[in-house]
């Protein structure tokens, strides 16, 4: 093991698009476990979304990550030290570990994971925060049942791409929203779904009249802004509209940008909802469980965008989140 530590810190707040001045690279030493901590060696690194509202000095679901701060970040790692018994050396475990070579965490902010079940970087995606954010957003908040029309935006993302597919295996009919060609084939000749909208040629309001012409049961929004509005106009009634994220806003340099048609709410009885993935903590095992299973019998796909590096590629993969360039799940793989 080495004595020294790789970490990625936050230097200074981002105004607009992230880029390389925000970060400090620093190398610290390896901190020993205290009572009821571990020591893991990261093996592979989480990049969400989320992680652009954690930048923000605001009040969020989460503390923002403090000027200095190692980056936040979701990890697989493999136990090197223990001060608790239910997380020996040798064993693989996954939770918030940070954008850094080793992490000093809690033992109780951890679970092991089964790399003979799945590869790491799996247990960051289908089997991971994604996976849990689309079971419980989809069939919790949204209510997704059999012969909903279910449109799902951010389709081709690891929340998104999961999300859509467990529409289908709870017999709904599905909608993406992606950006490009190639994303809008994969996802309905490899994931089944039943139309694919590509939001960057296609005009959005008719191609929504044409795929959902009984109109929208269930909005699974991941980006928020215009395509959120142009939804709203298509929902049925009753239907529930699910906020999972807003990855078109989050950088603005100007406030969020809000949904300019939310009377249609009233006009078609529907609900509007947002959640927390971290709410349904005690429930992870029960998402995992059916998951597993699916991907187990080949009636769901999983698919992740790694990339190779140290630490050091951190701040430009982060970036391909918000340039379109990953097809599901994108994860850093540490050397």
């Amino acid at each position: 093991m080495s004595s020294t530590n790789r970490q990625i810190r936050l230097a200074a707040r981002p105004q607009g698009m992230i880029d390389d001045s925000i970060w400090e690279v620093v190398d610290d030493a390896v901190r020993e476990p205290g009572e009821g901590e571990v020591l893991v060696r990261n093996v592979c690194l989480s990049l969400d979304p989320a992680m652009r509202g954690w930048l923000n000095d605001v009040r969020s679901y989460v503390p923002p990550v403090g000027i200095g701060e190692v980056m936040r970040a979701g990890g697989v790692g493999e136990v090197v030290d223990s001060r608790d018994e239910r997380f020996p050396a040798g064993e693989h475990v996954t939770g918030i570990t940070g954008v850094q070579e080793y992490a000093t965490v809690a033992g109780d902010g951890l679970r092991s994971v089964d790399l003979d079940v799945a590869p790491p970087e799996r247990w960051l995606g289908a089997l991971g925060m994604p996976g849990m954010t689309a079971y419980f957003g989809l069939l919790d908040v949204g209510q997704a049942r059999d012969g909903d029309t279910v449109v799902i935006s951010g389709a081709a993302g690891a929340v998104g791409s999961t999300a859509g597919q467990i529409a289908k295996l709870k017999g709904c009919r599905v909608i993406g929203i992606a950006g490009g060609p190639e994303k809008c084939a994969w996802l309905t000749e490899e994931l089944g779904f039943d139309a694919a909208i590509d939001y960057k040629s296609a005009d959005l309001r008719a191609a929504l009249r044409e795929h959902a012409p009984d109109r929208v049961d269930v909005y699974f929004d991941n980006v928020g802004g215009e395509v959120l509005d142009t939804v709203l106009l298509r929902i049925a009634r009753g239907a529930r509209i699910v906020i999972c994220g807003a990855i078109s806003q989050y950088n603005n340099e100007r406030e969020m940008r809000g949904p300019a048609n939310y009377m249609q709410l009233l006009v078609q009885r529907a609900r509007m909802e947002g959640f927390v993935v971290f709410d349904y903590t005690s429930r992870y095992e029960e998402a995992a469980k059916a998951i597993g299973g699916w991907l187990a019998d080949g009636s769901m796909v999983a698919q992740e965008h790694v990339v190779e590096g140290g630490v050091d590629a951190f701040p430009q993969t982060l970036v391909k989140l918000f340039t379109g360039e990953n097809t599901g799940k994108l994860v850093l793989r540490l050397a």
